[in-house]
């Protein structure tokens, strides 16, 4: 009789050990779940607040007060949405280097300038003004010969492929640029930014969820029910 008893009882002593071991793996797994849930519920409250920033962008851009009207000159406008803070930037594509209208030898200096040696400079610009045709995305010159990750990273805020230029309008290049290419200093941005600008949101929560984007637009007239501008390019 003694030895049935013990025999249950090491019996239930196991069965306890392995429920509690199964507890234990069920309650790693519901934190888990609960920290990636919240996760995500930051990361979607903080890209919907980074699409207000956006929103908010294309507001003032087609404000009727002059004044109130934001510059497409770079310049940062910080905001805050519920719980999170938004740096919103907006900057015209006539402000930056058309790789399809740029001489060879502009390219050049910009790649220089943002630390390709010189050979590689001139071999990327020469691929690009070759025989093939026009640019149709940004992404395209990632692609040519001689472009790496990290250069195509440094030159991406200052090309375009939309302005027509030849030459960055100086008043609203960004800095970078202008001293690549040498453009004279214009304190006054110019009123009139054209209709493709690209807006900059960024938004972060206290939780450390973050979100960014850069969206390339075509401002379009306003018309009823109608959406005030094209999206050429998105990305997050």
């Amino acid at each position: 009789m003694n030895t049935q008893r013990g025999v249950a009882l090491l019996l239930v002593l196991w069965v306890l050990a392995v429920l509690s071991t199964l507890l234990a793996a069920l309650a790693g797994t519901v934190q888990l779940q609960q920290r990636q849930a919240g996760w995500q519920a930051g990361q979607v409250q903080a890209r919907l607040a980074a699409e207000a920033g956006l929103s908010q962008a294309v507001i003032s851009l087609q404000a009727r007060d002059f004044k109130a009207r934001w510059a497409a000159d770079g310049r940062p406008h910080e905001l805050a949405f519920d719980q999170a803070q938004v740096a919103v930037s907006v900057r015209s594509e006539r402000g930056k280097l058309d790789l399809n209208a740029a001489s060879k030898a502009d390219v050049a200096r910009l790649l220089r300038a943002c630390g390709a040696a010189p050979q590689r400079a001139g071999a990327v610009a020469g691929a690009l003004q070759g025989d093939q045709a026009p640019l149709r995305t940004l992404e395209e010159f990632r692609e040519l010969p001689g472009m790496s990750a990290e250069l195509y990273r440094r030159v991406l805020p200052l090309i375009t492929v939309w302005s027509g230029q030849a030459q960055p309008d100086p008043s609203l290049a960004p800095p970078p640029l202008a001293r690549a290419l040498g453009l004279p200093t214009v304190r006054t941005a110019n009123l009139d930014p054209g209709q493709i600008l690209t807006v900059t949101s960024e938004a972060r929560l206290p939780g450390g969820a973050h979100a960014m984007l850069r969206v390339t637009l075509m401002m379009t007239l306003a018309k009823e029910g109608a959406r005030p501008y094209r999206v050429l390019r998105w990305q997050e």
